[in-house]
């Protein structure tokens, strides 16, 4: 089923990858499910951040951890515009449309992690229901969402502090070649899914596929990154499935991003291809495999913050509570004072174990010391 061949060198890779799958997976499965729930809410945000990140916003991870629970008191899809005064107040105006990508691709992952089994069979309506949340929030002018493009568009990179955009590569007309292409693609995916034995190359070729197509006029990157995810979220495999919502994926894209572009224009030189057997999407598997590997290595890390995190004292929380509340200000000591009433010793040991345990990091020296929320 798939259109491209997996050499054996290929093979060794994705056998190395279900082995270290399956170390993560006996070691989540461990944990109490609070613990778990803890692990997936780090992975989850980074995931948020990281994608939106890749296309050019601005928001670090604190702040999307903020933004979450403001949106968390509610459920329902309108909530940011519910609040959308008080977020407004809290960060600078430049930020007002990265604020909206956030907000959007929230929900879009929110609704994968929750009901992305569910999404079997892939349908054409699913995905375009997907994009019509992800731009939901959307100001930009002359945006469709949750229809297929209506004017020529392309894959490019932009360099955030430049301006400079550089084309990757030219996708599919707008029209019926993007429609059939879809149509094609939804068809393939839902049999290459439980046919073939590697999951992650299935979701590989899936996912280029789409973003080779761009068949809406805006949100591909993040809407790709998003059913890549997906994809792997409706692996047949249990603890394949099972360990990848633990993983911040994204964040290691993000982190490789310049090589994330190059390897789209590798499979594809460029320009789309009505059979997908013309591009070599082997490049973005190999290049997909490392970012996994790489994720499964945070696991880790997330279980000794959680460890951290519960090992905390009753004021070193409030400390913390008070960094959480403020993600985008570098705080002093007077100020934690201010807020929390805690006496100066106590938030000097606050502070300092917070810092030991890699929850906040102090910068600075004398009176000039400041601290700030690592996430």
């Amino acid at each position: 089923m798939l259109s491209y061949q997996i050499d054996n060198e290929c093979i060794k890779l994705l056998i190395a990858l279900n082995e270290s799958i399956s170390e993560k997976y006996a070691l989540i499965s461990s944990l109490s499910e609070k613990d778990k729930q803890t692990i997936h809410h780090y992975a989850w945000v980074s995931m948020v951040g990281a994608s939106t990140r890749i296309e050019n916003a601005i928001l670090t991870d604190s702040e999307v951890d903020w933004l979450d629970s403001i949106l968390g008191k509610d459920a329902k899809p309108t909530a940011f515009d519910s609040y959308r005064n008080m977020i407004d107040d809290k960060f600078k105006k430049d930020k007002e449309r990265s604020l909206e990508e956030v907000a959007g691709c929230r929900t879009v992952l929110l609704l994968i992690y929750e009901q992305a089994k569910s999404y079997q069979p892939l349908t054409e309506t699913t995905i375009k229901g997907l994009h019509s949340e992800l731009l939901r929030h959307y100001s930009k002018h002359g945006i469709t969402k949750g229809e297929y493009k209506s004017h020529p568009n392309s894959v490019t990179e932009e360099n955030h502090q430049t301006g400079h955009k550089k084309t990757i590569f030219k996708t599919a007309d707008p029209g019926t070649i993007t429609e059939l292409a879809m149509h094609d693609l939804v068809k393939w995916y839902n049999q290459a899914l439980h046919q073939e034995p590697w999951s992650v190359a299935v979701a590989c070729e899936f996912v280029f596929r789409f973003l080779a197509i761009h068949p809406f006029q805006d949100g591909n990157g993040r809407l790709g990154r998003a059913l890549f995810l997906m994809s792997l979220l409706q692996s047949p495999q249990e603890k394949f499935s099972s360990v990848i919502y633990s993983l911040a994926i994204d964040r290691h894209i993000e982190i490789h991003k310049e090589e994330y572009y190059i390897v789209l224009n590798q499979c594809s030189d460029g320009i789309f291809a009505s059979d997908p057997k013309a591009y070599r999407i082997e490049y973005f598997l190999r290049y997909m495999i490392k970012i996994l590997h790489e994720s499964l290595n945070d696991v880790d890390f997330y279980i000794e913050r959680t460890d951290s995190l519960k090992k905390l004292s009753e004021s070193a929380l409030k400390v913390l509570d008070c960094f959480k509340e403020f993600p985008e200000v570098r705080i002093k000591p007077k100020k934690i004072q201010e807020k929390t009433g805690l006496p100066t010793r106590t938030i000097a040991n606050a502070l300092k174990i917070l810092v030991t345990t890699k929850f906040i990091q102090r910068n600075g020296l004398g009176s000039a010391t400041y601290y700030q929320l690592i996430f």
